[in-house]
């Protein structure tokens, strides 16, 4: 069974979830499945995955952000057939509490911020690596009026780079009484700041977040600005390479790319 369909009953197995009944997650691109406590999803690329358990495993939690942990399986390892497992934590995302998802993206960066770069970061190929080394002046952008304007205003961010989540304000979990959960980590090797930058452009751009928003959002994050314009440049390529820019997402982000160039100015 590939990871494009329901996992093989041997995965469930494998992984403990074997006596549950599976159902569909929403979210995960339709791809994630629940068994009793265990969630099942595509792997991707085996180093990536088998780095990110590794990580999840050890990594300790606060009070003020948790993350699922990793399951192995019986055999001791982490991807089964292309499958990864990790503990069922219940909570719901909320894209609108873009205040609270950059304080919880902050305490999670702060406590992965001594991990060292992976080797997957230089070899990861899909349309949001790809473009994330676009906008950072890695390989040519695509030729579009909306991105040769951000690019004009990009100036050297001279904050460090350090391990990210690349995608912060759906994945983040909020459950009364516990801590804020941290799903789906997408790692990037950028400037501490970007995270919150690409969660706040989403925010705006597709969740109904006043534009107001955004210099609040980053107000004690360096070089604020120009993260802002490197996440909606990311954003757009990103929409480039999956051949889903078109002219209604152009009228949908030319309000926030004029805001975000003004706060550079």
């Amino acid at each position: 069974m590939t990871a494009q369909s329901r996992p093989s009953d041997e995965v469930f197995s494998a992984f403990g979830g074997g006596e549950a009944r599976p159902e569909r997650l929403n979210g995960g691109r339709g791809l994630t499945w629940k068994a009793g406590t265990v969630v099942v999803r595509p792997a991707g690329d085996p180093d990536e995955a088998n780095w990110r358990a590794g990580v999840l495993e050890r990594l300790a939690h606060t009070e003020e952000f948790r993350t699922p942990r990793p399951i192995r399986a019986a055999s001791g390892r982490w991807v089964v057939d292309g499958w990864e497992a990790l503990e069922w934590v219940p909570g719901t995302a909320d894209e609108s509490r873009l205040l609270d998802v950059v304080r919880v993206g902050t305490a999670f960066h702060q406590a992965i911020s001594a991990l060292a770069r992976p080797a997957f970061i230089d070899t990861t190929d899909d349309p949001w690596s790809r473009a994330d080394r676009i906008v950072w002046g890695e390989a040519p952008m695509p030729s579009d009026p909306m991105l040769e304007r951000l690019a004009a205003q990009f100036r050297l961010v001279e904050s460090p780079s350090q391990l990210i989540h690349g995608d912060l304000l759906g994945n983040v979990l909020f459950a009364e009484g516990e801590p804020p959960t941290i799903i789906d980590w997408a790692p990037y090797w950028r400037p501490v700041g970007l995270g919150a930058a690409i969660a706040a452009v989403d925010a705006v751009c597709w969740h109904g977040a006043p534009i107001e928003l955004l210099p609040v959002a980053g107000r004690s994050i360096a070089e604020w600005e120009q993260l802002l314009l490197r996440a909606l440049a990311f954003r757009i390529t990103t929409l480039h390479l999956v051949n889903a820019w078109d002219s209604s997402q152009a009228d949908r982000h030319a309000p926030v790319v004029d805001a975000v160039l003004a706060l550079d100015r």
